[in-house]
């Protein structure tokens, strides 16, 4: 039997998930990172993104947006703003989220208001990331 490692998934509103799985990949500020039971510890910032884990053959999927990560003695520790799963996501309300995102971007840009464009484009891509993993559990 392969060895396991416990996730745990946090948000404000609470625990997400907490369970033994195979492995598990997440999305950090330095790139896409996985990891397996036996991991070396270490911390990571996470962005806004899919976090994919397989447990006994079947792989899940979160969207997260944003926090910070730890991995110490086969445990996994997510501390995120939010966790959404694909079949609770409103794509309708995904797709006007991007545009009202693309739009506050586009305006951002054109007066030069760093702020409202940072805030944007994290709208923006929590709106695609939304959208991309509600179409992942379509084709699926």
């Amino acid at each position: 039997m392969a060895e396991k490692l416990q996730l745990e998934v946090v948000t404000p509103k609470g625990a997400v998930v907490n369970e033994v799985v195979d492995i598990v990949t997440a999305p950090g500020y330095g790139g896409e990172f996985g990891v397996l039971a036996n991991h070396a510890p270490f911390l990571s910032t996470i962005k806004i993104g899919v976090l994919t884990y397989k447990k006994e053959g079947k792989e899940q999927s979160l969207m997260v947006s944003g926090g910070f990560c730890e991995v110490s003695n086969n445990k996994i520790s997510f501390l995120v703003e939010s966790a959404e799963r694909g079949a609770d996501i409103d794509v309708d309300r995904a797709m006007k989220a991007r545009e009202r995102a693309e739009k506050r971007l586009a305006e951002a840009v054109q007066h030069k208001d760093k702020f409202d464009r940072v805030r944007a484009e994290a709208a923006l891509h929590r709106a695609l990331s939304r959208i991309k993993l509600a179409e992942r559990g379509k084709s699926a």
